[in-house]
C-alpha cells in the first residue's frame, strides 16, 4: 500500500530483456532497500529483486508490459518512486495500491496562474471512477480531479511543487501515463453493478 506521495525520482540505468518480460536497474536515493520489498515505480507496485546503495532492480512480466508503459522505458527514463507505507505513517495523499488500472493520454497542457492544467483522455472503462475533486493516481502521484470535461476527459491541476518534485512537470501533449482509480470508488462500483444492471431505468439509459 502507498500514499501517492513521491519521495524520489529514479533513473533507469539498464534494461534487460528476459524470458518473462523485462528487468530494469534503477538509480535512486535509497540506501537501505531490502530484497523482496515493494516499491511503487511510476505507480506500479514492483518487487525489489536485487539492490545496493542507491540502486535496485525490478522486473515486469509480459502481462504487466501489456498493461503499462513499461515496454517503452529505456536507459535514461525518469521514474516516480515511493516506498511502501508503514503502519503509523502519515497518509498525506490517499490510499494507493500500486495497481495500474489503465493508460491515459495527455490531450492538452495549459498554464493557469501558478499551476498547470492538464487534460487527460482516460480509458472508457475508467471514466465512471472519475469524480470531481476525487482522488486519482497519475504515474504514482496522488492528485485531485479538477474537472470532468467530457465522458472520457479529466482535467488535473498541478501545483508548482508537484511539477518540480515529480516527472509530471516534463509531460507534453501525446504522452501516456499510468492511472489508478480510487480504491474506494472501485469497490463501490463493483458492489453496485448487480443492482444497476437489474434496475430497468438504468438499463434503459445504458441501452440508449
Amino acid at each position: 500500500m502507498f500514499t501517492g506521495l513521491v519521495d524520489d525520482i529514479g533513473l533507469v540505468t539498464a534494461v534487460e530483456r528476459t524470458d518473462a518480460g523485462r528487468a530494469f536497474r534503477v538509480r535512486c536515493r535509497y540506501a537501505d532497500l531490502v530484497v523482496g520489498e515493494s516499491i511503487a515505480v511510476n505507480g506500479a507496485c514492483l518487487t525489489v529483486r536485487d539492490c545496493g546503495p542507491s540502486w535496485f532492480t525490478a522486473a515486469a512480466v509480459v502481462t504487466t508490459l501489456e498493461r503499462t508503459t513499461m515496454g517503452r522505458w529505456t536507459t535514461g527514463t525518469r521514474l516516480n518512486l515511493e516506498r511502501a507505507l508503514r503502519l503509523g505513517d502519515r497518509l498525506g495523499g490517499h490510499l494507493v495500491q500500486g495497481h495500474v488500472d489503465g493508460v491515459a493520454r495527455v490531450l492538452t497542457i495549459d498554464p493557469c496562474d501558478d499551476a498547470r492544467l492538464i487534460d487527460l483522455i482516460v480509458p472508457a472503462d475508467l471514466s465512471d471512477l472519475m469524480v470531481p475533486h476525487g482522488s486519482l493516481t497519475v504515474d504514482g502521484v496522488s492528485l485531485t480531479v479538477n474537472d470532468i470535461k467530457g465522458p472520457d476527459i479529466v482535467q488535473l491541476s498541478l501545483i508548482e511543487y508537484t511539477l518540480r518534485h515529480t516527472t509530471l512537470g516534463a509531460l507534453t501533449a501525446g504522452d501516456e501515463v499510468h492511472l489508478e482509480g480510487d480504491v474506494i470508488g472501485k469497490y463501490v462500483r463493483q458492489l453496485t453493478v448487480p443492482y444497476l444492471i437489474s434496475d430497468p431505468i438504468t438499463r434503459a439509459i445504458r441501452n440508449d
